[in-house]
């Protein structure tokens, strides 16, 4: 058992673009090599759900995501997801006690130069290790409550409800 789990769903953080039509698909996590850039010293286990663009996570990928998080033995739990989708994904797990797990995504790769993965992957870090139990999403600096947060389109951000 690790101290922290880190389950991977996919999203724009781990997206692979191939042309300057921008066809994408969705590639290995990045999360391994953000942890490496980042000097962490946290005891993770990474475990891929699934590789899917957040639009395209279903009631099957997010049952599994749900199992994977009640019967996890670590209580700490780190999710990569899409932002589209990830308050809906939020609210399957929401009744799930003992865990604190917070979601993080990105809003442009973490391939791309210029990214918010790496910040996005340390406020998760350090959300679980100091937050109670709970769902909680990380972007851009800030951490939400999970079931009090929207992704505004036109601003490109996380809002409060």
């Amino acid at each position: 058992m690790a101290d922290i789990l880190i389950l991977t769903t996919g999203g724009t953080i781990d997206k692979v673009y191939f042309d300057a039509l921008s066809e994408f698909q969705v590639g290995d996590t990045m999360v391994p090599r953000l942890l490496a850039i980042g000097l962490s010293k946290q005891d993770v286990r990474i475990v891929e759900i699934a590789r899917k663009d957040s639009l395209e996570l279903d009631d099957a990928d997010r049952a599994a995501l749900r199992a994977a998080v009640a019967s996890a033995p670590e209580s700490l739990i780190i999710i990569t997801h899409g932002t589209d989708t990830m308050t809906q994904t939020a609210a399957v797990l929401s009744d799930i006690a003992g865990k604190t797990v917070c979601m993080f995504g990105a809003l442009s790769p973490a391939r791309f130069a210029e990214s918010d993965a790496a910040m996005n992957l340390g406020m998760a870090l350090a959300t679980v290790q100091v937050a109670p139990p709970g769902i909680y999403i990380a972007m851009n600096g800030t951490v939400f409550d999970a079931m009090k947060v929207r992704k505004d389109r036109a601003a490109n951000a996380f809002v409060p409800l």
